[in-house]
């Protein structure tokens, strides 16, 4: 364990990931932009790689309106879906391999999303992305009962993490990293030493997030209780 202000060993180095597509829905939306970076323990950006596709299909006007990138200008100045999708995968696939914890926010839903795009492609898949820091998770676990929105935007603001540019891939990818690294600041005594068991821990907090979620939900009468929230992470 480590005392506050004291970051474990694994956050000297960390991978961050995020995608802009054409929607919400992981199994038939596209990608249309994506980042693959590397911070420093200080947030600094040592390594980055952004990407512009031709999703393939028409961009709605309601994601044009969230990340700005319209079918026109993706259809000029994008790449073939299959090579973004095809570097994306390997990109991520060195960082896990060497041992990087990647982080995204809100992990199911990029990793869940590209491994539909690879299938769709004909791309080998991550099967089983590890290790992940999903600052959403993890805010959610040692802040549970903070009121308010849990968005990127104000959880950054929260961490006084300057996002600059929400909804454009590398800038959202970089604040997610440097939100992380706040909370291993703020949280120090409560992470373990192994960025794996921190993998293993984040399974069961979001699980039961999704629980108390689902609870909440049925007690307000949004869902219904044979329909749950999915709890299974860093990929659905």
């Amino acid at each position: 364990m480590f005392l506050p202000g004291r970051p474990p060993e694994w956050a000297r180095r960390i991978g961050v990931f995020d995608l802009e597509t054409t929607g919400i829905d992981v199994t038939r939306d596209r990608i249309v932009t994506a980042h693959v970076g590397v911070l420093d323990e200080t947030g600094t950006v040592v390594e980055a790689r952004s990407w512009l596709a031709d999703p393939g299909i028409a961009i709605p006007q309601g994601a044009e309106a969230v990340h700005g990138i319209s079918t026109a200008h993706a259809r000029a100045h994008g790449r073939p879906a299959r090579e973004v999708v095809a570097e994306v995968t390997g990109a991520l696939a060195d960082l896990f391999a060497a041992g990087t914890p990647v982080v995204a926010y809100n992990a199911p839903y990029d990793f869940s999303l590209l491994r539909h795009e690879a299938a769709r492609h004909g791309v080998s898949q991550i099967e089983n992305p590890s290790p992940v820091i999903d600052p959403l998770v993890l805010d959610k676990a040692f802040d549970t009962y903070r009121r308010g929105k849990r968005t990127l935007s104000v959880v950054a603001e929260h961490y006084r993490v300057v996002l600059d540019g929400a909804h454009e891939a590398a800038a959202d990818a970089v604040a997610a990293g440097r939100v992380a690294l706040a909370l291993c600041e703020r949280f120090g005594d409560l992470l373990p030493a192994a960025v794996t068991e921190l993998h293993t821990n984040q399974i069961a907090w979001a699980r039961s997030q999704a629980e108390s979620l689902t609870e909440y939900f049925v007690r307000i009468g949004r869902i219904d209780p044979l329909d749950p929230v999915d709890g299974r992470w860093p990929i659905r």
